[in-house]
């Protein structure tokens, strides 16, 4: 049986409506745009649009800040123990303008007010849905970070403000600090259609080990793959190996877990039938929405992320046959936009 091996890199396109690329402190030539929960699209760094970024107060883009957890040392100083990355504050100063009349101003304004303090409304589930913030460089490529309102949107309070313009300078918290590439990576794999043992030549392939094969992450951090099995399968195993550095050189470890079927009464999966994994948080989902979380291996699975850099990926499927796949998905993490 032939294995049918395709990664797959989405091509960069553009943010729609971002502007002409404008210098921006900590992170250079870029256009800007931001998404709000709602959905709708509002360029930033595009004078045409009625308001735009004041680049010189814009801070915020650059590496993640850290807390460090040390122990004190016996000889003097300390070790450090742990670096947990903080949230990050972006300040973002807009300002808002009308050509024509106080009323075009004005609707301006309060448009980008409730855009920014949407992400404060709580939706159906109770939780407060996001906004986006994007910053695009004039390459094509894109990075993202999920942000919340926070502060900002007063106005100068200054004589002659609030006529014919005024600035905001809004202040935008992000619970996770790093970027995040717009773009997906997706690496596949598929069990190709059965063929006789001699003909036309003998062939051998297994009918269990479905990919073994090297994932590049591009990014500065780890990231939380997310993969999507479609059967004909009755047992699925995801194996990473990770060579670590420690002190007393180089040692190979290797993380894995399986998702049984028969775990959760459902048997084994029929042709075309899919199960989600996410890994980060742990979520494993059938194709009707009912929860298999319970079809893991508990307590020995590890739902692995992948490092920055090259790891070696293993998709081992039992009962595999013709259109039995799996799909990783992910999307690199980085410090700076």
């Amino acid at each position: 049986m032939p294995i049918i091996t395709a990664p797959v890199l989405t091509p960069p396109t553009g943010p729609p409506g971002g502007g002409t690329p404008v210098p921006l402190p900590e992170i250079g030539l870029a256009t800007a745009s931001y998404t709000d929960p709602s959905g709708i699209v509002w360029p930033l760094t595009d004078e045409l649009a009625g308001w735009f970024t004041l680049s010189e107060g814009v801070s915020g883009l650059g590496a993640v800040e850290y807390e460090y957890t040390s122990d004190a040392q016996p000889r003097g100083g300390e070790r450090l123990r742990h670096a947990q990355p903080q949230p990050r504050s972006i300040v973002w100063p807009l300002y808002v303008y009308s050509d024509r009349d106080h009323m075009e101003f004005i609707e301006r304004w309060r448009a980008l007010a409730t855009a920014f303090t949407r992400t404060l409304r709580p939706g159906p589930d109770g939780r407060r849905p996001p906004g986006v913030l994007e910053i695009a460089r004039p390459d094509g490529s894109r990075r993202r970070i999920n942000v919340w309102y926070r502060s900002g949107f007063q106005g100068q309070g200054k004589q002659g403000t609030g006529i014919l313009s005024d600035t905001a300078v809004i202040t935008l918290w992000a619970e996770d600090p790093f970027w995040v590439d717009a773009n997906t990576i997706s690496v596949h794999r598929e069990q190709g259609a059965g063929r006789d043992f001699l003909s036309p030549y003998p062939a051998v392939s297994s009918s269990q080990v479905l990919g073994e094969t090297t994932v590049t992450n591009p990014g500065d951090e780890i990231v939380w793959p997310t993969w999507t099995i479609t059967g004909p399968a009755s047992l699925v195993e995801f194996t990473v190996t990770r060579d670590v550095q420690t002190s007393t050189g180089t040692e190979t470890y290797t993380e894995s877990f399986t998702l049984d079927p028969a775990e959760v009464g459902h048997g084994p999966l029929l042709a075309g039938q899919q199960v989600v994994v996410r890994t980060e948080p742990p979520q494993v989902r059938f194709e009707d929405g009912s929860n298999w979380l319970g079809a893991l291996n508990w307590p020995e699975a590890v739902l692995w992320g992948l490092d920055p850099g090259v790891s070696d990926v293993t998709f081992a499927l039992t009962g595999a046959g013709a259109g039995s796949a799996v799909d990783l998905q992910f999307n690199a993490r980085y410090q700076t936009a």
